[in-house]
């Protein structure tokens, strides 16, 4: 007998790419249901050759539901999640509402399975921000070697993280360019059609954006408290797939050579790296795929035990909705979840 899973936040673009991977991975589900608000209530969404009607999550009965996968931003998380979980549901939620709070685990399933456990304390697991996401599959099974003692990192990430309205604006500003339309900024702070903005999320005191902050905190908090870390996050005029050149800084000597078979057989990560033309991989590449690719592995000689990275990844699969349904498949492959009756 199979589980019974809710996505919440069935009608946006994760919401829709959990249903795709649940069918996609063949997830263990009996029932399958499309959450959302109430204005969304009867809309159809795919899972598999199926069609599901939306439900109104303010009317919906988790009671009987295993998992509730979560994508419906965190002001939704913040209200609905603990009432969930009081439920006997388990949540595993991709917004930032629980990631840095001590008792919820924010799990990536090839870097810290084993903290999966912890989420009986709330019935609430997190998944990371999509930028740290890719960022430490490719640092783990480095740091498991030569310990990383410090990392430099600057994004490149698609318009999709920040959902439907800002992929319509590219999409906007880009036809409205060639047909002389002045294209105004609604989504973003500038213009996003053939231009980079350094500015993702709200800025702080210390002058980091929150987008940066968040890939420091969730980097210690998954990987290694001691890791010190920077990041300069910037959105680029791509639809899908977040890019990212990660200098690093170790502990122990790592040659590129080491570091390139280290991570062939690391989980989650497909290294292509020839040094010829197009022997890297690109955003555009990476669409619709689940890996983690890494390209551009090189030696750093400004710094003693110094690499260059350069990691790629589809922001709406690993970076959110198959990290989720992974973490899913941790708890049942642990046998951590007993099925709701």
């Amino acid at each position: 007998m199979g589980y019974s899973v809710a996505v919440v936040g069935a009608t946006g673009n994760v919401g829709r790419e959990m249903l795709n991977i649940l069918a996609e991975r063949d997830f263990p589900a009996d029932e399958v249901h499309a959450v959302a608000s109430r204005r969304s209530l009867g809309t159809e969404v795919s899972f598999g050759d199926r069609k599901l009607k939306c439900k109104d999550l303010e009317q919906f009965d988790f009671s009987g539901v295993d998992f509730c996968l979560m994508s419906a931003g965190a002001a939704v998380s913040r209200e609905w999640s603990p009432r969930i979980g009081a439920k006997g549901c388990l949540v595993i939620d991709n917004s930032s509402a629980f990631r840095y709070e001590s008792d919820v685990p924010l799990i990536v399933p090839e870097v810290n399975a084993d903290a999966v456990a912890g989420f009986r304390k709330r019935n609430i697991i997190a998944n990371p921000n999509c930028s740290t996401a890719q960022l430490v599959v490719a640092l783990k099974p480095l740091h498991d070697v030569a310990k990383i003692r410090r990392v430099v990192v600057a994004t490149y990430q698609s318009v999709s993280g920040a959902g439907k309205e800002a992929m319509d604006e590219l999409w906007t500003q880009t036809r409205g360019i060639f047909v002389t339309d002045s294209p105004e900024p609604k989504k973003f702070t500038k213009q996003i059609a053939f231009n980079v903005i350094p500015h993702i999320d709200v800025f702080m005191e210390d002058g980091q954006t929150k987008e940066e902050w968040k890939m420091v905190v969730e980097t210690k908090k998954i990987l290694d408290p001691k890791i010190r870390l920077t990041a300069t996050c910037v959105r680029v005029p791509v639809f899908v797939g977040h890019s990212e050149a990660v200098n690093i800084e170790f502990e122990t000597p790592i040659t590129a050579d080491e570091a390139r078979e280290i991570l062939r057989t690391a989980p989650g990560v497909l290294v292509v790296d020839k040094r010829e033309n197009g022997g890297y991989v690109t955003p555009v590449e990476c669409v619709g795929d689940y890996a983690t690719f890494v390209s551009r592995i090189r030696e750093d000689p400004t710094v003693e035990n110094g690499l260059n990275l350069w990691v790629v990844s589809d922001n709406l699969r690993k970076g959110a909705a198959l990290n989720t349904v992974q973490i899913a498949e941790t708890v049942i492959n642990r046998g951590l979840l007993k099925k709701a009756a």
